[in-house]
C-alpha cells in the first residue's frame, strides 16, 4: 500500500452531518449525486472525502473513536479557531504545536475528529 485514495465516514444521520460539514466547518459539496452519501471537496478541491449512510448496522456502536482526518489549511489557524468557536463547534482543546505544525481538532456529530493543520 502506498497511498490513501479516498476516505468515507459512516454517519448516523446524513442530513445532520452534511449540515455540520458545510455550514460549520466550511466544506463544499463536490456535486457528485449519491443518495447514500455526500462527497466533499475542500481547499480548492485538493482533498475530498465523504460521509455516508451506514454500510452495516450501527445500532449501539460508538462511531468516531480513534479516527481523525487531517486537512491542511491556508491562513492562520487561530482565525479558524475563532470562526469554529463562533459556530459552536466542539473543539478538542486549543491550538497545539506538533512536529508537523499547528493543529486544531474539531469533533463532528458522530465523534469523528477533524484535524486542521497549519504547516510549518
Amino acid at each position: 500500500m502506498r497511498k490513501l485514495e479516498f476516505a468515507s465516514l459512516q454517519v448516523r444521520n446524513l442530513e445532520v452531518s452534511k449540515a455540520f460539514y458545510t455550514t460549520k466547518l466550511g466544506f463544499e459539496e463536490a456535486g457528485i449525486p449519491n443518495p447514500e452519501a455526500c462527497i466533499f471537496k475542500y481547499n480548492k478541491g485538493e482533498a475530498s472525502f465523504a460521509i455516508r449512510t451506514p454500510i452495516g448496522n450501527l445500532e449501539g456502536k460508538e462511531l468516531g473513536i480513534g479516527t481523525s482526518l487531517w486537512f491542511a489549511i491556508d491562513g492562520e489557524i487561530e482565525e479558524l479557531q475563532d470562526r469554529l468557536l463562533a459556530e459552536d463547534v466542539t473543539l478538542v482543546g486549543p491550538v497545539r504545536e506538533t512536529p508537523f505544525g499547528k493543529i486544531l481538532v474539531a469533533t463532528d456529530p458522530d465523534g469523528y475528529n477533524i484535524t486542521f493543520l497549519q504547516s510549518k
